[in-house]
């Protein structure tokens, strides 16, 4: 599984409703609003890096109102969250 983190500017008036549509597109893990240098930043997975080459471009890039995407592939997850989860999978909170 490949993850990406893709940083998306949108037109400021296309904002929540380019966010919600790139929340809906299937691969699309999570989309925060944000300050700073971009509009939006989207994580997304694929089974495979050809499956991201596929996704951004072709989908995420193709939201009205989208003006550029720049994608950063992930290497590794330093996370303390993912390893909990990963250790709490079938146990009761």
């Amino acid at each position: 599984m490949v993850t990406a983190i893709v940083l998306i500017d949108i037109d400021s008036a296309a904002i929540p409703e380019a966010a919600q549509a790139i929340a809906d597109i299937p691969g699309v893990q999570s989309v925060y609003s944000c300050a700073g240098d971009v509009d939006v930043i989207a994580v997304v997975r694929a089974d495979d890096h050809e499956g991201i080459a596929t996704l951004v471009p072709e989908r995420i890039a193709k939201v009205p109102g989208v003006r550029n995407t720049v994608t950063h592939i992930a290497f590794r997850s330093y996370s303390r969250r993912d390893g909990d989860d990963a250790f709490s999978i079938g146990m009761q909170a």
